[in-house]
């Protein structure tokens, strides 16, 4: 993947060391224990994140990197049986666990998931009244991100809502945001995101911050809201 200097936007955020293909093979090896690894720590981050979406009925929203499908789950129920969820992500593996999810909790005939890549979504223009991103912005390369955004701007309606949690450059840099980066840079493949300037990505894209927080679990979150003008 080539690196570029990061934009202003975005000083001091290290690059992504891995290649889309590397991100897709870890996550689908990874799939059936992420749970184990990551859901104590980003449970609370995530319904901080939809409370401030504010999903509702009959709307149609889309998950970018939807990973197990919770946050899937918990927009189905949230849009009700008039509404519509999407979902898309890298990992086949992880399409296949979060399919069978909804199927079990009988929420399947509402949400649509597939393989897919965020820079090129397969939605129509205007199509979506909300877009969440929990934890997956930071995966992409710094000139990458830009580019997400755009596409996300191109499927939200006018007044449509986007929500992100992401790891955050903001807030307090101590020990363990230093351990993460390092990590980050020497064992990419144990540690594939870094911190990024959440709130700084989505104004750069042309969104209106409607509201924006920092939160802590053992790295500094930003959470952040945000509508299509």
């Amino acid at each position: 993947m080539t690196k570029e200097t990061s934009p202003q936007s975005q000083p001091g955020v290290l690059p992504v060391f891995q290649s889309k293909d590397e991100t897709r093979a870890y996550y689908n090896k990874i799939a059936k224990v992420y749970d184990l690894l990551a859901e104590r720590s980003e449970q609370p981050m995530r319904e901080v994140g939809l409370e401030k979406l504010a999903a509702g009925p009959g709307e149609r929203i889309l998950e970018i990197g939807f990973g197990t499908g919770h946050t899937l789950a918990t927009l189905a129920q949230a849009v009700g049986p008039q509404g519509n969820v999407y979902g898309i992500d890298i990992s086949e593996s992880m399409v296949a666990m979060t399919a069978e999810l909804l199927e079990n909790e009988g929420l399947a005939d509402r949400v649509r998931v597939q393989c897919g890549d965020a820079e090129h979504l397969p939605y129509d223009d205007a199509s979506m009244d909300g877009v969440v991103m929990v934890f997956t912005l930071e995966l992409f390369d710094t000139p990458v991100i830009p580019r997400v955004l755009a596409e996300c701007r191109r499927v939200l309606r006018t007044g449509g809502r986007i929500v992100v949690v992401g790891i955050s450059k903001e807030g307090k840099q101590g020990l363990m945001v230093k351990a993460f980066e390092w990590t980050h840079r020497h064992f990419p493949n144990l540690m594939d995101c870094r911190p990024i300037y959440v709130r700084r990505a989505l104004e750069s894209a042309g969104f209106r911050i409607e509201d924006a927080a920092i939160e802590h679990m053992w790295v500094p979150v930003e959470i952040v809201l945000g509508t299509n003008p």
